[in-house]
This record gives C-alpha cells, structure tokens and sequence, in this order.
C-alpha cells in the first residue's frame, strides 16, 4: 500500500468511528449547570444508541430546530440537554416539579434554583419522540420552547467528562 491509501484508510476509519462510535464535543452555555459547565470537553458515545433507546436522565447530545431550520433545514443547532419524558408518557409542570403521568420525577442533579414554578399544558408524547431539558432551567432553550425531539435527532450519550470525570 502507499501512503496515500494509508492516509485514506486512516481517514475513513476515524470518519467511521466519529459517526457511529463515539465523539468529542465541547459544552457551550450554563443551560446544564451545575451538572455541566461552558468550556468543557464531553466525551459523546454514539454507540449506546445505536441499538439501545434514550434513558430517563440520560444527558444528552442532540439537534434542536433553529429559527431557520423550515427554510434551510441544514442550520441545526447541537445542544446538549437531559432526557426526562419517554415515548408515550405526559410530561406536566406543577409547583416547580416536572410530572411524568402524574408522579413528580425526582431530580437530585438539580440545584434550588431550577424548581421555580413552571406553568404548561402537559405534553403527550408520541411513540417516537422525548421531552428533553436543561438542568438550568431559567437559561435553557429545550422542549419547553421547541416541543418533543423525534429518536432521530438524538445523537449520542455523554459518558463522561475531559480530564476524565464520570457523568452522574
């Protein structure tokens, strides 16, 4: 082989591996404090959901719909946010806590000020689709403002933190 066809290989196998194996992205905002902080380097697995579904609490990566995604639909914006609502629960507000078919979800990764009180019409979710949010809940753009995310435009799971710190 020459070295060209080394390079190449090489280059397709890392594409292989960003796309379906695992990644490396950088957090941007305080929509996940405290659990996440700007600046930080998560380390993203692909894998956990290529043949497995989001979990309740899983912090994830994913595509938000941005003002421009009708017209131009390859702006899409990657947040990272917290799954709390599964396909084919009610997600409802009430007194600061976040009802998953009537029984408030428990949320000790939550600091004080995310328990403000939240008033929306419960959300029905569809056989495909996720109620995510950010831990900060005063400063985060999620399905509140943009509705349920489709399994689709969920792309990985934070597994952990750069200098290695596990994700709770």
């Amino acid at each position: 082989m020459t070295d060209l066809a080394y390079l190449l290989a090489a280059a397709a196998a890392a594409l292989l591996v960003r796309r379906y194996v695992f990644c490396l992205t950088r957090i941007q905002g305080r929509s996940m404090l405290p659990t996440l902080r700007s600046g930080q380097w998560a380390f993203v697995s692909r894998w956990d959901y290529l043949a497995g579904r989001p979990r309740r609490g899983d912090v994830v990566i994913c595509f938000f719909p941005g003002r421009m995604m009708k017209r131009l639909p390859f702006l899409r914006q990657l947040m990272v946010k917290r799954v709390v609502g599964l396909p084919g629960e009610t997600v409802a507000f009430e007194e600061g806590s976040v009802l998953i078919d009537g029984q408030a979800l428990r949320e000790d990764y939550l600091g004080p000020q995310a328990r403000r009180p939240l008033t929306r019409p419960p959300v029905l979710l569809g056989e495909d689709e996720y109620f995510v949010l950010g831990d900060n809940r005063d400063a985060s753009r999620d399905s509140r403002a943009v509705g349920p995310l489709n399994r689709r435009m969920i792309v990985g799971r934070v597994r952990f933190l750069l200098p290695f710190r596990p994700l709770r």
